[in-house]
């Protein structure tokens, strides 16, 4: 708690007040995915009697708590790199600030209509939607005025891919997995109606308890970096003198990022002949933001830009052994350079326009680099997060539980149904982790829930699976509406009143 309260010695009260609220909605947007996401984790438990309501919220919420305070990170700055560049190395500024709320705002919003109506929708694509929005809204406000150039689309191709494909593997995983059980456990009390006053068999407990608490688990160590990555980026926006740079970084860790920056420089040396001079004037950030924005192909102008900020880099880490020893008032903008190299080099390498094995090994070694002294998340965050989704699925859980339980099939889950489609569920969340890739609880549990019910022949209740696909297709247009709206209005205001 010292080491907390010292982070945030002499920041001024307008600065307290921003941060405040900044904190408030990221820990919200939590909160009500907590409502949603999570609140799968507890159904099938509960519908076949597995736990009472009650402790079986209180275990899932506390999984939730540890999945969050174990999680790698990876999935967090994944979805930070969705994010448009030019917001990111300034999200300090106003606009920087109009991005995060607008896109925190929109995503509530919906997350909320739709918990209301029982819904379960995706915390996962609600959050990117909103993402997306804001990217086209800044690009259309911008000087080239075209929608394409305001997100990153590899990288939202990748991630939406992810969800898209991830429901089908529950819906299919799940069927074949109920399938495969009936052929070889035999016990026909696993297959049969829950009897509401006798609780199930020791082994059949003990198993519907293991896929909550995997589920409850792998939803909070995949789910809950959302908020993380969002509030580290509010964090280096305010405060970069202490949340710029990982002020733990290894001797080893920063001797490995200088000899990069310092082979990037040789390469880009090579690559940069015949640039125009009036065009080397520019700012080597606008150059290189250009390149981030579209499908580019490369240019000496391009690599002059890359050498004189590596150049700049290497020059304002100089011989440092520690992030400590790096002035204060220069963390901001070191990050910010270095942001742009790692997002350059890893858009060269994986689109193959460096022309060479080694060249692309060099620059995903630069952007590995890079992120090893920028991508870090403090312990104290991972708290508020995982106390902020377990909470969220203690307050909120029924509405969506109701939704799963029973509106779902046409008969009640059995115990077979309901650990088949959870231990599907836990296996790709958990696999989505290791990938890095952001997938949802929601759509991949909800999806299993169906599957075992059509390969029971239990049959679906159509109408609540038609509101769920509309909720889902609705989700991602929706929200990009509503981000990049609140964007635009952010924007405008700020303008009007004169604020930078």
């Amino acid at each position: 708690m010292h080491l907390l309260l010292a982070d945030f010695a002499g920041v001024g009260l307008g600065t307290w007040a921003l941060l405040g609220v900044a904190l408030l909605l990221a820990l919200a947007f939590e909160f009500v995915n907590g409502f949603h996401d999570t609140a799968n984790a507890v159904a099938t438990v509960i519908y076949t009697h597995t736990l009472p309501a009650v402790p079986a919220v209180i275990w899932s919420g506390c999984f939730n708590f540890l999945g969050v305070l174990t999680s790698s990170g990876a999935v967090a700055f994944s979805i930070v790199n969705l994010l448009p560049v030019e917001l990111v190395i300034h999200v300090g500024s106003a606009a920087g600030f109009a991005m995060v709320f607008s896109l925190l705002v929109s995503a509530i919003i919906w997350n909320v209509g739709t918990w209301y109506l029982g819904l379960p929708a995706s915390s996962s694509h609600t959050l990117i939607g909103s993402i997306i929005g804001v990217g086209v809204a800044n690009a259309l406000m911008s000087e080239s005025h075209y929608w394409g150039d305001g997100v990153n689309w590899s990288k939202a191709k990748e991630v939406g891919m992810a969800l898209l494909i991830s429901p089908v593997i529950g819906f299919c995983m799940a069927a074949l997995l109920l399938i495969v059980m009936k052929i070889l456990i035999k016990n026909p009390k696993l297959y049969s109606t829950p009897d509401a006053s006798h609780p199930p068999p020791g082994w059949i407990r003990a198993l519907l308890m293991f896929t909550c608490t995997g589920v409850s688990f792998a939803h909070g160590s995949n789910d809950g970096q959302k908020g993380m990555g969002l509030i580290m980026l509010i964090l280096v926006g305010i405060l970069p003198t202490t949340y710029a740079l990982k002020s733990k970084s290894t001797g080893n860790e920063l001797d490995a990022l200088r000899n990069q920056l310092q082979a990037c420089i040789s390469y880009c040396g090579s690559q940069e002949k015949g640039a125009d001079p009036d065009y080397v004037k520019e700012d080597p950030a606008n150059v290189i933001t250009t390149f981030l924005r579209g499908h580019h192909s490369t240019s000496p102008e391009l690599f002059n830009s890359v050498e004189r900020i590596a150049t700049r880099s290497l020059k304002t880490l100089g011989n440092d052994t520690s992030m400590s020893q790096i002035p204060e008032r220069e963390r901001g903008s070191l990050r910010a350079d270095l942001y742009l190299l790692s997002s350059v080099s890893s858009k060269l390498a994986k689109n193959h326009q460096l022309g060479s094995a080694t060249g692309e090994k060099g620059a995903k070694e630069l952007s590995s680099s890079i992120n090893a002294v920028t991508n870090f998340i403090p312990i104290w965050v991972k708290v508020a997060v995982a106390l902020a989704l377990g909470c969220g699925t203690m307050i909120g859980w029924k509405r969506i539980v109701v939704t799963v339980g029973e509106k779902i099939g046409k008969t009640h889950m059995t115990y077979g149904q309901g650990a088949a489609a959870e231990l599907v569920a836990m296996m790709t969340i958990s696999l989505a982790d290791i990938l890095g890739l952001p997938v949802s609880t929601t759509h991949v549990l909800s999806s299993g829930v169906a599957g075992t019910m059509a390969a029971n022949g239990s049959g679906l209740q159509m109408a609540t699976v038609r509101n769920i696909l509309m909720a889902w297709v609705l989700t991602l247009p929706i929200c990009v509406f509503l981000g990049a709206s609140l964007f635009a209005f952010g924007l405008n205001l700020i303008a009007h009143l004169g604020i930078h």
